[in-house]
């Protein structure tokens, strides 16, 4: 009979070793992970709802400068895509013949070119000569420049319009495009800079990837750097 039952007591002493009920309280104790700061879970999962939303909302911007910027480092692929047309005309001899140059009509002469030749752009210039008045209009990829006589009133009009990545380089720039499409570029500028940030704080929180992703990016720098002080004059 006690042959027959050790076999029995073998099995059950093994299920007892295997089943972690009957481990030690000592031993679970070992195995149980240390909980993570809370600090550091809300600075993750900030640092993660940060990256993805702000990446979300600022995509099309991050993909407008990064094709503008290969546009305007290969300009010269865009070349001959410029449209110029030359027009004549007249304002009022009244407008421009006074000697007294503060009596010359500057807004109707602006309005005037803009409702009849349909110029666009902001007023950069208006020189006004002995002999002539200059007016310049300014635009992302576009200018305009008439000269008008003031013994008589006829004018010269030339308007150049660059085409399309002529416009979107200039918006690059924030060349000619105006103190509200600067405030754009200020605000891309900073989600950018908070896309970036957030990455690289989101990192930190990787234990397996941290060390060989601020490896990369220190790679990255040294790379840039070196190509600064060999290849740029």
């Amino acid at each position: 009979m006690r042959k027959l039952l050790l076999p029995h007591l073998i099995i059950v002493k093994k299920q007892m070793e295997t089943n972690s009920y009957y481990k030690p309280q000592r031993v679970l104790q070992k195995d149980m992970k240390k909980p993570k700061a809370v600090w550091k879970k809300r600075t993750a999962a900030f640092s993660r709802w940060l990256h993805i939303y702000l990446s979300m909302l600022s995509f099309l911007v991050v993909l407008f400068f990064a094709v503008t910027g290969m546009t305007l480092n290969h300009a010269e692929w865009f070349d001959g895509k410029q449209v110029e047309k030359k027009f004549n005309g007249k304002v009022p001899l009244s407008w421009v013949k006074t000697r007294d140059t503060t009596q010359i009509k500057k807004l109707e002469i602006v309005e005037l070119l803009r409702k009849n030749y349909g110029i666009k752009g902001y007023m950069s210039d208006f020189l006004i000569q002995d002999d002539q008045c200059a007016v310049s209009f300014k635009g992302p990829g576009y200018s305009a420049d008439a000269f008008i006589n003031r013994k008589d009133g006829q004018f010269k009009l030339a308007e150049l319009r660059l085409g399309l990545v002529a416009v979107l380089n200039d918006l690059h720039k924030g060349r000619d495009s105006g103190k509200s499409w600067s405030w754009v570029i200020d605000v891309s500028a900073g989600f950018l800079t908070l896309v970036s940030l957030s990455g690289l704080i989101m990192l930190c929180f990787m234990k397996k990837k941290r060390l060989n992703g601020i490896l990369l990016v220190v790679i990255g720098g040294i790379v840039c750097y070196l190509i600064y002080c060999i290849y740029v004059p």
